[in-house]
């Protein structure tokens, strides 16, 4: 076989194609190559925001510096109301206007809730939580150098504005770090700055006011804050904001027109009467205005809450269930110092904080120890017993009069605090797990919003029943003595001792009144209790907690 001579070449020259050549003998152009395929694009670097480590020692630095700034915001609102009484003192003002140092705030707060999830959407979550931290640490400095009523209402608004924004901030950053199968562990030291904090605000308020100066209640927050600031900047991942949800203005305004309307009512019916004409109008305004809201959300493409949330069973009962155990507690720890305090027994703003720390001593044990439970049982037979326990609490309490001792009072506080270190925690763990991933946002921000309406509420309904039998018990003992029975006319005598028997008898039908308070808000906890057995049941997986995604 011979070889075409075109075909030799000498060794490492360079192949050239030859040219085929047609039938005919004219050449052919040979076809060009192909196209290479595009080399893929690549991935894009993923979002912080939706990454789930896989270790716990990633997210307990950054869980540290959340539950910082959830802790001082939910301080300052109990270290506040034990300050009330000095302020309206050292101020020269009423007792009527001194409550707007704490209404101004809570209707603020309340306001703001609903739109902090769409600021950390579009401005990104550790900005925001980073702004607001700060901005409530100004605020606090302001508040301590208010010179008036006036000027320090104003400064309660500023710093109500991001502490309303900081709860719902640290929810959805917690969710977006925290490995689902360790959320119950995650949200038990959470609690430590959801529940602790309301329990020993009155007794650090009581020790900064007897042996301080009022203003040092807001002075506090600086060197916490600060701290904050930094360990925020330099903990948590940054996360980058998106600019293609648009803010749902009308959504915004109709809300936040019905809670303000709501909140305020519910704030001032014991003094305005609950069936007097504003009271009844703001009642109505802030039907029309929530129903307005959904008929809204349901319509526009980008809601600002997502209202499927509540399609899902598994989340509105343990919503509910969260809204009962919340008025519980916060209503104890809303009388009972009312009531230390009061004319039967006394005790200085120190004693009465004394006698509630035990019951921070209870939660701050149990909260950590119930998430730990949910992570390896779940949330069901927690929450009954829990419930149940909270709801043996408040029957104890139940027992209180003017004679009651200091020990009963203290033990019932404990069983409460044991009830609800049990069960609160993992009631909002099971809740928030079972949102779908587009809903989460919205299932944390309606999570924060039923505890503030659900603590509002309470109370409200509370003063309510208890002016109503508050004032029916004192006209019935009033009503057995008569001036002609001798040893009254007698006391009549002496203003003194006459001065101390009406005390007496107030303070006898005050304590009836709150008997009847706890035995009412005990009995919803029992009932609750039943309810718990229809939450799911079974040790909570990674994939039942969906992680966060925009």
């Amino acid at each position: 076989m011979t070889q075409h001579v075109d075909d030799v070449r000498p060794v490492g020259t360079v192949s050239r194609p030859v040219p085929h050549v047609a039938g005919n003998g004219v050449p052919v152009r040979p076809a060009p190559p192909k196209p290479a395929p595009p080399r893929r694009a690549a991935p894009p670097t993923p979002d912080v925001t939706k990454q789930q480590p896989a270790g716990s020692a990633s997210w307990l630095p950054a869980l540290g510096v959340l539950i910082v700034g959830m802790f001082m915001s939910i301080l300052d609102t109990s270290i506040v109301n034990v300050a009330l009484p000095t302020i309206q003192l050292e101020l020269g003002i009423s007792a009527t206007d001194g409550q707007w140092v704490s209404t101004a705030y809570s209707l603020t707060e309340g306001i703001m809730v609903p739109i902090s999830a769409w600021l950390g959407y579009r401005y990104g979550s550790k900005r925001i939580y980073v702004l607001c931290l700060a901005g409530f640490t100004v605020a606090s400095v302001l508040c301590g150098l208010a010179g008036g009523l006036g000027s320090l209402v104003v400064f309660r608004i500023l710093q109500a504005v991001p502490g309303g924004i900081i709860p719902v901030t640290c929810m959805i950053m917690l969710r977006r770090m925290v490995p689902p199968e360790r959320l119950g562990a995650a949200m038990g030291l959470y609690g430590l700055g959801v529940i602790v904090a309301p329990a020993i605000g009155p007794s650090l308020g009581g020790l900064l006011v007897e042996y301080t100066d009022w203003r040092f209640i807001f002075f506090i927050n600086v060197p916490v804050g600060i701290l904050g600031v930094i360990g925020a900047a330099i903990v948590l991942k940054k996360d980058q904001g998106h600019r293609d949800r648009p803010l749902d203005i009308l959504g915004f305004a109709t809300i936040a027109a019905g809670l303000f309307a709501l909140l305020l009512a519910l704030e001032e019916g014991k003094d305005w009467g609950w069936t007097s004409y504003p009271i009844m109008i703001l009642f109505t305004v802030a039907a029309l205005c929530v129903a307005l809201f959904v008929v809204i959300e349901l319509e526009v493409d980008r809601p600002l809450l997502d209202l499927r949330v509540f399609t899902h069973f598994q989340f509105v009962l343990p919503l509910l269930l969260v809204s009962v155990i919340s008025m519980g507690m916060f209503a104890s720890a809303f009388f009972i110092p009312q009531f230390l305090q009061g004319p039967s027994r006394g005790l200085t703003p120190v004693n009465t904080g004394l006698m509630l720390i035990p019951q921070a001593l209870v939660l701050a044990v149990l909260l950590p120890m119930s998430g730990l439970l949910y992570d390896r049982i779940g949330a069901r037979w927690l929450a009954v017993s829990g419930l149940l326990v909270a709801g043996i609490g408040l029957l104890t309490l139940s027992e209180i009069n003017v004679d009651i001792p200091n020990g009963s009072l203290v033990l019932g506080m404990c069983i409460l605090a044991g009830g609800v270190g049990l069960a609160m925690m993992p009631i909002m763990s099971s809740g928030l797990g079972v949102v779908p991933p587009e809903s989460a946002e919205s299932a944390s921000s309606f999570n924060t919003l039923a505890q503030r309406v659900s603590q509002a509420f309470g109370l409200g309904l509370l003063n309510a029943f208890l002016t109503v039998a508050g004032a029916q018990g004192l006209a019935d003992r009033s009503g057995l003595l008569t001036q002609s029975d001798p040893q009254v006319a007698a006391m009549s005598q002496n203003q003194a001792e006459m001065l101390v028997f009406y005390q007496r008898t107030s303070g006898i039908a005050q304590a009836d009144a709150y008997s009847q308070a706890f035995v009412v808000i005990g009995l919803l906890c029992l009932a609750g209790a039943v309810l718990a057995l229809f939450m799911r049941g079974g040790k909570p997986t990674a994939g039942s907690a969906p992680a966060m995604a925009h």
